[in-house]
């Protein structure tokens, strides 16, 4: 517990400096989430747009009437009621007024208020501005106290707490914002299927969001796009309030002719500049990293128009714009995370459900406020009319007294025995409009502003009336905002990405070139352009030599085998090139100390090779479970104390040949060694002391050939192979006539 500290002298207070913190910054957080950063869940406006409204109500900018100057409305708007500066508040009209950032805008603006190109608007004093129809209805019947007012920041004027809204914007439009410790954003939604739900929740309150989805099945953009999201990713993130939806662009291929293609983008994701976008594209296609795309132009008028020109008429369109959607924003996430005002005052995060039942809760209070309003309205009235029944029968009489009384008011309560407000209303009527006083006109009066009253007496008195009247005025906004109206058509649309699980896009990516894959003795690996067969004149570093070649293209694969039992991958388009001596292995994958590389060779999809050790010990594994997602390897062949990897050959026959270090000889089948993704294996030739010198898969029936160290070659037909062949684990024979010194096939 911290000591009273003592009040200094002449007034000066000494406050410890961790207290005034905590105290200025959560004064400081609460008013950044209560009064700038997050919107009301009734009428889904934050503080600034909920001014801006009232302001231009107050200027009586309503639609279809004149255009005031946007500097006006700004002035006003800031010296009533939003003293932070005039860039914020029309930076914030700006957007309300931009029908590719709101879904259903709130003003109707004239001038330039920017672009989807990322633009900025022109100045506050070259623009214009004017409610719009959706406006309109958010402020329904302010002047009739539906809504709380507050005074405002200097106390010369009320402002609202929060708009009737008659419109259910929160969702509608969406909102975005960053508070202190937390943030919204919400995405624009259709407002017909919005009410749809909500005439839905009214019926069955307790209806979840799983079941407003089927209404509501995602949002809304004001520039188009699809949403490529599943039906229940889509559902459990309305359910808990916080997700994300993935948007593509909208595009069609066009024929040009005689094979001739290109893609136009006609709709690209919400948020995103067109400008900013083509530029991105435009450096992946200068940086190579988009060989499927030859060139990007922007051909858009008043409607998005990209065009995108495949490098060969060959390429599919579908990889291609799937390419684009991998590297670009093309396809853009848009967050979900509906952190709103819950009743405007406290932050909580809202679903589907919770969020519209906000809305009609907010809805009904107004109703009920506007119905007690009228009421007071109707009693004053049938209060003055009352009056003016009963001295209808005797004007003269009136006349007089007003004429010729000092106190023409209370001798009036006296004489005919009005109320305060029954004689005042008297003495306010003009005198020509006395001649126009009917009985049968007051009667008619009062009539029907008694069954108007009634009817609003049981209104007030019965819950399922004041929901009807609410399902009412929602069926109308529905009406008015449907799908077969201009602004109410869904814009959005859902589907499935397409399946396309087979293609390999790091290779899709990659221009496809032959190249020539070569790998040292030392370990140091080099790919040169174009398939070259005589390597003569190749050239290594040091005492270096050649230890293997093989043909790949750029798109290849390259598994490295090394001696720990470790296979790695490499992309042929990422080796250097072969001008010099290439670069060392190591560098490109993690090798263990002390290992090295064995064998290299590329990855044919679908293969299968024999892995060995130098103990002897092997199995076939497929080629595809060699491959390695990480520098680090993938590890396939286990090792005893003292055995190394000696060979990955591939097994393009039905028979196995292995000789000994002991130049023993042995065939037998290949369907004899089990097929494993990883492990030991097992003995393929059995030995009392060395290992393995050399083997080879082949076909029996071509007969087993090898070279000698001449550069002659042997063949050895299957008749002639009869004393060699036999079974795994056996010792085998010395080897035929001719059979090299080396121990290799060559």
């Amino acid at each position: 517990m911290n000591k009273p500290v003592d009040p200094m002298p002449d007034g000066v207070e000494s406050i410890n400096l961790r207290d005034a913190l905590e105290e200025r910054y959560l004064a400081y957080a609460l008013s950044t989430i209560m009064h700038r950063a997050l919107p009301d869940a009734r009428d889904g406006l934050k503080p600034v747009h909920r001014r801006i409204l009232h302001g231009m109500n107050l200027l009586r900018l309503n639609p279809g009437g004149p255009f005031k100057k946007s500097a006006k409305v700004v002035g006003d708007v800031m010296g009533s009621f939003h003293p932070h500066g005039d860039a914020a508040i029309y930076d914030a009209l700006v957007r309300l007024a931009q029908d590719f950032a709101s879904r259903y805008p709130l003003v109707d603006g004239q001038g330039n208020f920017g672009n989807i190109d990322g633009d900025a608007a022109a100045a506050h004093r070259y623009t214009e501005a004017r409610l719009t129809d959706v406006a309109r209805r958010l402020l329904d019947g302010i002047d009739e106290d539906a809504v709380d007012f507050r005074p405002n920041y200097d106390g010369t004027t009320d402002e609202p707490i929060v708009l009737p809204a008659a419109f259910p914007n929160l969702l509608a439009n969406g909102s975005q914002g960053i508070a202190v410790g937390m943030a919204t954003s919400i995405p624009p939604h259709n407002a017909a299927e919005l009410c749809e739900a909500a005439l839905y929740l009214i019926s069955h309150p307790a209806a979840t969001s799983a079941e407003l989805v089927n209404f509501v099945p995602g949002p809304d953009f004001p520039t188009g796009g699809i949403v490529v999201d599943s039906r229940e990713a889509i559902a459990e993130a309305y359910r808990t309030g916080r997700g994300s939806f993935r948007v593509r662009a909208r595009w069609t291929k066009e024929d040009a002719g005689r094979g001739i293609w290109s893609v136009v983008v006609t709709e690209i994701p919400y948020g995103i500049p067109k400008s900013r976008l083509i530029e991105k594209i435009a450096e992946l296609v200068n940086d190579k990293k988009l060989p499927l795309l030859a060139d990007v132009r922007d051909e858009s008028a008043e409607d998005v128009r990209v065009v995108l020109e495949p490098r060969s008429r060959i390429v599919d369109p579908t990889v291609m714009m799937e390419s684009l959607f991998r590297l670009t924003e093309l396809e853009a996430r848009v967050p979900l995370n509906v952190n709103v005002l819950a009743g405007g005052k406290v932050p909580k995060v809202l679903g589907l459900v919770e969020c519209l039942r906000e809305w009609l809760d907010h809805r009904r209070e107004v109703l009920i406020r506007r119905s007690s309003h009228r009421l007071a309205a109707i009693d004053r009235r049938l209060e003055i009319l009352r009056g003016l029944l009963i001295v209808y029968l005797d004007l003269d009489r009136v006349i007089k007294i007003i004429r010729e009384d000092d106190e023409p008011k209370a001798e009036l309560m006296r004489v005919f025995e009005l109320t305060e407000l029954q004689a005042n209303a008297i003495l306010d009527t003009r005198l020509r409009s006395l001649r126009r006083l009917e009985e049968q006109g007051l009667r008619t009066e009062l009539d029907e502003l008694t069954g108007e009253k009634a009817g609003i007496e049981e209104l007030l008195g019965s819950d399922a009336k004041q929901w009807k009247t609410v399902a009412w005025e929602v069926r109308a906004v529905r009406k008015a905002y449907g799908p077969e109206t201009k602004l109410g058509a869904r814009r959005t649309t859902f589907a499935d990405a397409p399946d396309l699980g087979d293609i390999d896009f790091a290779e899709a990516m990659v221009e496809r070139e032959p190249v020539t894959v070569i790998v040292s003795e030392k370990g140091w690996i080099r790919a040169m352009k174009g398939h070259v067969a005589d390597l003569s004149k190749l050239e290594f570093k040091g005492d270096d030599r050649l230890r293997t070649s093989f043909f790949a293209e750029t798109t290849s694969k390259v598994l490295v085998l090394a001696t720990n039992g470790k296979v790695f991958t490499l992309d042929a388009a990422k080796l250097p090139g072969g001008r010099g001596f290439g670069d060392p292995i190591r560098l490109m994958a993690e090798l263990d100390q002390g290992s090295d590389v064995v064998a290299a060779f590329v990855y044919r999809p679908g293969s299968k090779l024999l892995v060995l050790a130098s103990d002897g010990r092997g199995f076939v594994a497929a080629s595809e479970d060699l491959v390695a997602t990480t520098r680090k390897g993938r590890n396939v062949l286990g090792l005893d104390p003292g055995s190394r990897a000696l060979m990955a050959i591939g097994t393009g026959g039905d028979h196995v040949a292995i000789v000994g270090e002991n130049r023993k000889l042995l065939v037998f089948p290949l369907a004899q060694l089990p097929e494993m993704g990883r492990g030991k294996g097992v003995r393929l030739q059995r030995y009392k002391e060395g290992g393995v010198s050399d083997a080879k898969v082949f076909t029996l029936s071509d007969g087993l050939t090898w070279r000698d160290t001449s550069g002659r070659t042997w063949t050895v037909a299957a008749a002639e192979l009869a004393d060699w062949i036999g079974s795994r684990t056996e010792a085998g024979r010395l080897p035929p006539k001719g059979f090299p010194k080396t121990n290799k096939f060559g």
